[in-house]
């Protein structure tokens, strides 16, 4: 799975999101401009350690993005869509879109892509999302839809271990 951020504006926002594809296992698409640069500590400090393991690409602007994925299955995240994240099914290699934080995905855009726009559901009259929650909710649907194959699904304590019986949730 990949995300694609479309000019993003706040390099915090950048940074977290590039630390949640660490830990997912998914790259990290920049379209330019960017309203900050990847230099920047704010940047980094959020994205911490996780950053230079980063799959990250940079592209120039959304037609550049779209000449070096051709053919790629793209979905764009938009509080404006008709359809909601989980009704959406995400191929193996997918690209999830989100807009800047001040305006989103222009319409201009999106009407191109009708049938992949999807929403995450919010209360009437809410304007959207924190960015890097809305791609963090929207990416684990699609790693779930493939039973997180490539991550790890069992934890272990560190100075423990945990007792078989446990571990049944269904009893109750």
């Amino acid at each position: 799975m990949n995300i694609v951020l479309l000019e993003p504006e706040i390099p915090l926002n950048t940074g977290n999101i590039g630390r949640t594809c660490v830990a997912a296992g998914c790259g990290l698409h920049l379209i330019k401009p960017l309203g900050f640069s990847l230099d920047e500590k704010y940047v980094k400090r959020s994205g911490l350690d996780y950053w230079h393991r980063l799959n990250l690409r940079v592209y120039e602007n959304f037609q550049d993005f779209l000449r070096k994925n051709e053919n790629a299955p793209i979905f764009m995240a938009t509080t404006k869509a008709p359809r909601v994240y989980t009704e959406i099914s995400y191929p193996k290699g997918s690209f999830i879109v989100f807009g800047k934080e001040s305006a989103g995905i222009p319409e201009e855009i999106l009407l191109n892509y009708q049938q992949t726009c999807m929403r995450i559901p919010m209360a009437y009259n809410e304007r959207s999302l924190n960015l890097s929650n809305a791609a963090a909710i929207i990416l684990y649907e699609a790693l779930r839809q493939h039973n997180f194959e490539t991550l790890s699904l069992t934890g272990k304590l560190t100075k423990s271990e945990w007792r078989e019986d446990n571990n049944d949730f269904s009893k109750n």
